[in-house]
C-alpha cells in the first residue's frame, strides 16, 4: 500500500471537469496539497494507507468555491449603509467612512472576519479589491487561505497611496514580495472607470502582460455610469477600456448590468471575463447582467459576492441559487444557467478568469486539495436525486462540514482550525463600538 497525507471518503465527488460528472462512492487521495487521485473507495482502501481519513459517508464533496470578486475588509461596515443607490450609498456613506476608518489594522481584522465567513462557506479562495494588500495577503497566510489579492489603483489620494503612480508603484512590490507564496496571487484592481483616467488605465494593461497577471475592475455597473461616460468621454466604458487596450482575456469585468447586443460579442471575440455579482446588484437596484446571452455568445463568466458592505454576505451558495434563478427570469427560459452551469460558474469559470486554472477549480489529479465537502443527510436535503441540483437549489452554506486548503483541514465538522473564533468575535465588536459611536 501507499502511504499518503490523507484520504476523504464520500458519498459523492462532483469534480465539476468533466461536465455534470457524480461519482458515487469515490474517494480523493491527498499528498503535500495535491490531489493524487480520485478512485472508487474501495480500490482506494486497497491501494493507499493515510496519516489522516475523512469518512464522509452523506456528503456531496466538490472543489472549493471561488468567491471572484470581494472587498473582504469591509465586512467590518456590514449594515453600516443599507437600502440605497450605488452613488448615494459610496459618497454619502462608504468613501467617508473608509477616510475615518482604514488603516492596517482595519484591514487586517476585517479580512480576518470575511475569511472566517468564507471558509465556514466552502469558499476557498477569494479575489480581493481593497487597500493594504499586503495585510490582506498576511491575513490569508495566517488563516491559510488562498487569495487574489488586488493591486488597487484610483486618481484620488486615500490611505494607501497619493496619486495613481504610487498605486501602481507599490502595487508592483507587492507583487514582487508575494510572487513566490503557493497561496498569494495578485491582479491589478483599478477600482473603475470613473475613478481611474486614461494614463494609469493604460499603464496598466502594459503592466498586466510583463506581469503576467489578471486585470479585475467594475464596469458598467449601473445605466447612470454608462450615461456620465458617454457624457464625459464620449463613448461607453467599454468602448474605452478597449481603445486603451484593456480588452483582452485578462480583463474581468465585474458586474455588466448594461450591455448592448454588440458588446455583448465584443467579450466573447476578446475572451474577456465577466464576474457576476447578482445579490449586490439587486440590493443597490444596479442592473441586471444578461448572464445567459454571454454564455450562449462564449464569454467566460464568474460569480462572485461583492462586499459584505453592500450584499450584505460573503455566501457563494446564495449567490448560486440567485444566479440561477435571476437568470432564468432575465432569459425568460427555464432551462437557461441550470445547476452545473452555475456550479461551474463559482469554480473553474473563476479560476480560470483569475488564471489559476490549472491550479485549483476543479478536482483533478496534479491540482491543489481545494475541496468542500456538504453534509446532505438532513431534512432540507431529502430527498436526493441529483447532489449538484441540491447543491445549487436546495442546499446551503450551513450545510459545510469541511473545507481543505492545499490539503490543509482548515473547517473541521464546522470548526475553524486557523482561526481563533473568541478573539475573532472580540475584536469585531471593538470595531463595532467605535464605528458606532461615531458613525
Amino acid at each position: 500500500m501507499q502511504s499518503v497525507e490523507s484520504i476523504i471518503h464520500a458519498r459523492w465527488v462532483i469534480p465539476v471537469e468533466p461536465d455534470n460528472a457524480v461519482l458515487e462512492y469515490h474517494s480523493i487521495i491527498i499528498d503535500d496539497g495535491l490531489i493524487k487521485a480520485i478512485l472508487p473507495t474501495e480500490q482506494a482502501k486497497i491501494q493507499f494507507e493515510s496519516h489522516f481519513t475523512h469518512n464522509r459517508p452523506d456528503h456531496a464533496v466538490f472543489p472549493g468555491l471561488i468567491n471572484a470578486h470581494t472587498h473582504a475588509a469591509m465586512s467590518l461596515l456590514r449594515g453600516l449603509a443599507d437600502d440605497m443607490p450605488l452613488m448615494q450609498w459610496l459618497q454619502e456613506h462608504i468613501w467617508p467612512a473608509e477616510a475615518k476608518w482604514v488603516n492596517p489594522d482595519f484591514v487586517a481584522d476585517g479580512t480576518r472576519l470575511a475569511v472566517a465567513e468564507m471558509l465556514r462557506g466552502g469558499i476557498t479562495c477569494f479575489a480581493d479589491m481593497y487597500y493594504f494588500p499586503d495585510m490582506v495577503a498576511h491575513v490569508c497566510g495566517e488563516c491559510h487561505m488562498r487569495v487574489c489579492a488586488g493591486m488597487i489603483v484610483i486618481d484620488f489620494p486615500t490611505v494607501w497611496a497619493q496619486n495613481a503612480d504610487e498605486y501602481i508603484n507599490k502595487g508592483i512590490r507587492f507583487h514582487d514580495e508575494v510572487k513566490n507564496n503557493p497561496l498569494v496571487h495578485t491582479v491589478f484592481t483599478p477600482h473603475a472607470p470613473y475613478t481611474v483616467s486614461d494614463e494609469p488605465l493604460r499603464r496598466i494593461a502594459i503592466l498586466a502582460d510583463e506581469l503576467d497577471v489578471p486585470i479585475h475592475i467594475h464596469v458598467h455597473e449601473t445605466a447612470d455610469e454608462v450615461r456620465q461616460s458617454i457624457e464625459q468621454c464620449g463613448k461607453r466604458p467599454l468602448r474605452r477600456l478597449m481603445d486603451l487596450n484593456m480588452l483582452t482575456p485578462r480583463l474581468m469585468a465585474v458586474h455588466m448590468t448594461d450591455l448592448q447586443e454588440s458588446e455583448i460579442q465584443t467579450l466573447a471575440t476578446a475572451g474577456a471575463n465577466v464576474i457576476h455579482c447578482p445579490e449586490s446588484n439587486l440590493k443597490l437596484a444596479s442592473g441586471f447582467c444578461p448572464v445567459h446571452k454571454l454564455q450562449t455568445a462564449g464569454v467566460n463568466v464568474a460569480l462572485g459576492t461583492d462586499g459584505a458592505a453592500s450584499n450584505n454576505d460573503l455566501n457563494m451558495f446564495g449567490e448560486m441559487r440567485t444566479a440561477a434563478l435571476l437568470g432564468k427570469g432575465i432569459a425568460g427560459d427555464a432551462s437557461a444557467l441550470p445547476a452545473y452551469t452555475v456550479l461551474r460558474m463559482a469554480t473553474l469559470n473563476a479560476a480560470k478568469a483569475l488564471g489559476i486554472d490549472e491550479l485549483t477549480g476543479s478536482l483533478k489529479a496534479g491540482k491543489a486539495a481545494d475541496i468542500v465537502a456538504v453534509n446532505l443527510n438532513s431534512i432540507e436535503t431529502k430527498p436526493f436525486y441529483d447532489p449538484i441540483s441540491q447543491l445549487v437549489y436546495a442546499t446551503g452554506r450551513d450545510k459545510v462540514s469541511d473545507v481543505w486548503v492545499a490539503g490543509k483541514h482548515v473547517l473541521n465538522h464546522r470548526v475553524l482550525t486557523t482561526v481563533d473564533e473568541g478573539e475573532l468575535i472580540r475584536s469585531t465588536a471593538a470595531w463595532q463600538l467605535k464605528i458606532r459611536e461615531n458613525a
